[in-house]
């Protein structure tokens, strides 16, 4: 069963909204300064784009064994049950970096995994199994410490909406 990030349509609508709020502002502004011309109003529209490309957020979307991330310029599919390597390290950017056997790369931002569960809970699955499987060390500290990270998260998340804490 596929797996996909619940927040990406409304990130999506966000990113499209922001674009042409930015492209109609620039137009406005320029029609009531100097006047607007066509080349102005497609460098205009064209920035608009461009930042819309910018904003808007890769579609993830997971099945038992594979993670596809789909960006604006590529896609990429993870083998998540073959992974030799899953490393999150602790910066400011937390992003969560899957390679697999075949080569592939991949990279999650923390908050879709805490704000998708379904998605986190299919993706440590195939890691595990990936371990089990002897592809990824199993003293890898990376995935406890992310796990760790989560549950936390989630745990704090309930408490708060129960308003326990």
């Amino acid at each position: 069963m596929q797996r996909h990030d619940v927040q990406w349509p409304a990130e999506a609508r966000a990113a499209a909204g922001y674009a042409v709020l930015a492209a109609l502002l620039a137009l406005l502004v320029d029609a009531a300064g100097t006047g607007l011309t066509t080349p102005r109003a497609m460098a205009w529209t064209g920035l608009a784009a461009a930042l819309f490309v910018i904003l808007l957020p890769p579609r993830v979307s997971v099945a038992p064994g594979l993670l596809t991330v789909r960006g604006p310029t590529c896609t990429r599919t993870v083998h998540t049950d073959a992974l030799v390597s899953f490393r999150w390290p602790i910066d400011v950017s937390e992003r969560v970096s899957l390679r697999d056997e075949h080569g592939t790369r991949a990279e999650l931002d923390l908050r879709l995994l805490l704000a998708n569960p379904p998605l986190w809970l299919q993706l440590e699955a195939d890691a595990r199994t990936s371990q089990d499987l002897g592809t990824l060390p199993n003293d890898s500290p990376c995935l406890d410490r992310l796990a760790r990270r989560i549950d936390a998260e989630t745990a704090h998340t309930v408490f708060r909406v129960s308003q326990l804490e």
